[in-house]
């Protein structure tokens, strides 16, 4: 059963099926439920929106990428080298030649052609992910959040989709590499989203896709550097 069908209470409900619809972690056939639920039911379309604006703060654009240069510089060598030194040559005649102007198609579709095949001539070097992607819950547990991993600002953005920890209690992140012990990430700060920094130490394990788990604690945190309460939630940081 999909997170699309099954998406009752004790999934986070359709809170939490609009947030990751919001995120792009849906599968394909989840996210087109979805998206047909948008048009049709106005209440969902009403919780999409809202997350869309609960997510902006986290959204950094990523940053713009042009072409390289000789793209440019191969397709204007093309189209106009030619036709500069012809016009010279022949002047005003040129515009009514038909000679120039099947040359003008010809030089065009070979600027097409080098634009085509220039990634593959020359292919950009490939890029690290930059964002991962986390819902965090587990069975038995009301605490649902969503955790996403900015690897440009070396922190970790998370919102609360339901669930409390309580008076005297607080909820604090960790990461689980492998089969390691958890490493403490911080008391999570109270509020519906917060942002919490990562250090250098770990920043590299959460770019490799690491778990990110939560735990209730004593307010403060846990005194004895690993969880002493249960976990709450839990999940696998993803690509987007």
């Amino acid at each position: 059963m999909t997170l699309a069908e099954d998406n009752g209470p004790e999934r986070g409900g359709d809170d939490l099926l609009a947030a990751e619809y919001v995120l792009g972690v849906l599968a394909a056939d989840e996210r087109q439920i979805a998206s047909r639920r948008i048009d049709a039911d106005t209440a969902f379309a009403r919780l999409v929106d809202a997350w869309e604006v609960n997510f902006a703060p986290m959204a950094v654009a990523y940053a713009a990428v042009e072409p390289p240069a000789s793209v440019k510089a191969a397709i204007d060598r093309r189209l106009f080298a030619s036709s500069a030194s012809t016009s010279t040559a022949r002047g005003g005649g040129l515009w009514v030649s038909l000679a120039f102007w099947r040359g003008l198609a010809a030089a065009a579709i070979a600027a097409l052609a080098v634009y085509v095949a220039l990634p593959y001539v020359n292919p950009p070097a490939p890029q690290p992910e930059t964002r991962l992607v986390a819902s965090l819950g587990a069975d038995n547990s009301n605490v649902k959040y969503l955790a996403v991993y900015d690897a440009a600002r070396h922190e970790v953005g998370l919102s609360l989709v339901s669930g409390d920890h309580g008076a005297g209690k607080d909820f604090e992140l960790w990461m689980i590499e492998g089969k390691n012990a958890p490493v403490s990430m911080g008391v999570i700060p109270a509020g519906q989203t917060a942002r919490m920094a990562v250090t250098p130490a770990l920043q590299g394990k959460l770019a490799q896709g690491a778990v990110l788990a939560v735990s209730l604690e004593p307010a403060g945190g846990s005194p004895t550097g690993q969880p002493t309460g249960p976990v709450v939630a839990a999940g696998d940081l993803k690509g987007i």
